[in-house]
């Protein structure tokens, strides 16, 4: 009896140290895991953007001669005087003029001065890009612009008074941008984020361009001010400033005519996530976190795209439900 009572007495005392096997199955479900592509779409940012911008052209006209006959527009050509041909369109297509040479005209040869134009277009840019960011800083991707340009008025470096001023026509057309993104974050205060990036490519001229252009790579240095609305969406405003040229065939000119075209552009515009979940396909449910119904997880219907997803209540809606609008009126809102 004695050892029949120490092995009971033993027995219990491993029954108690025993952790009960609790069913859990039978209360939780295994939620289904996200799909592949929306798990890589939801890790992209697209951003749209539109903005204003001015271009700088500036050129030189060494071992040119500057002719301005009067009450004309100014005429270049390389050669003897009087020449056979000269170019009054140097800019962005190739005219020329073969009139007769007024030898009491204005002429001026670069070796004797600096000559050269400066003109300012004005921009309206259409941007579109796709980014991917790591480490919480960094940022790689792509992007496309669509930018209509209007040339406006060059004015000459020197000589304001003999020489005139002239419009390269036509003056509007859209050039096309492509280029590749790098960026990194550097700073944030409070739900603005501010990141340093390039914009690194290549440009192609509207159809207000015509003739042999060689093109150089284009350099876009900025900084992209975003205020964080919720976790998808942000809203953003870039200043920036553009390196880039072109070098125009001229006939019987040897390298042609090389002509800078830097630029200052204000870019306003979106950035949109895709969510990882999909919202909540029940209407009526208020759920203020990521949560499931059966095996499928959702996220909340209760907060917009542009509102943070965040689980405090009150945090976006100080005011509850029940006291807010028609429901104020109700004895009993729900």
């Amino acid at each position: 009896m004695l050892l029949a009572s120490l092995g009971g007495q033993q027995v219990g005392a491993q029954d108690r140290d025993k952790t009960p096997d609790i069913p859990l199955d039978r209360y939780y479900v295994d939620r289904d895991k996200v799909g592949l592509f929306r798990r890589i779409l939801s890790k992209l940012h697209w951003s749209v953007g539109l903005g204003y911008g001015t271009t700088y052209f500036k050129h030189d006209l060494d071992g040119f001669l500057l002719y301005n006959p009067p009450g004309s527009g100014p005429q270049i050509f390389q050669g003897a005087v009087p020449p056979a041909g000269r170019f009054t369109n140097w800019v962005n297509r190739v005219e020329t003029d073969s009139s007769a040479f007024i030898p009491t005209a204005f002429l001026v040869n670069s070796d004797t001065a600096s000559l050269g134009f400066k003109g300012r277009a004005w921009n309206i840019p259409l941007k579109l890009s796709v980014h991917y960011e790591f480490k919480q800083r960094y940022r790689i991707g792509a992007g496309y612009s669509f930018e209509y340009m209007n040339l406006g008025e060059f004015k000459p470096q020197s000589f304001q008074n003999d020489i005139a001023s002239f419009n390269p026509g036509p003056a509007g057309g859209l050039m096309r941008k492509y280029y590749v993104l790098l960026g990194a974050s550097f700073y944030r205060y409070d739900k603005f984020l501010f990141t340093g990036d390039a914009h690194i490519g290549g440009f192609r001229p509207g159809g207000n361009f015509d003739g042999v252009i060689k093109r150089s790579v284009v350099f876009n240095l900025g900084v992209t001010v975003e205020r964080e609305m919720s976790e998808y969406f942000r809203l953003y405003v870039r200043p920036a400033y553009e390196f880039k040229n072109y070098t125009l065939g001229l006939p019987d000119v040897s390298g042609g005519l090389k002509h800078r075209m830097n630029g200052a552009y204000v870019t306003v515009g979106f950035v949109y996530r895709v969510p990882e979940l999909r919202k909540c396909v029940f209407k009526s449910c208020s759920a203020q976190v990521n949560h499931a119904h059966g095996n499928k997880e959702y996220r909340s219907r209760m907060h917009p795209i542009w509102k943070t997803q965040d689980p405090g209540y009150g945090e976006n809606y100080p005011t509850l439900i029940k006291y807010k609008k028609k429901n104020k009126r109700k004895l009993n809102p729900y």
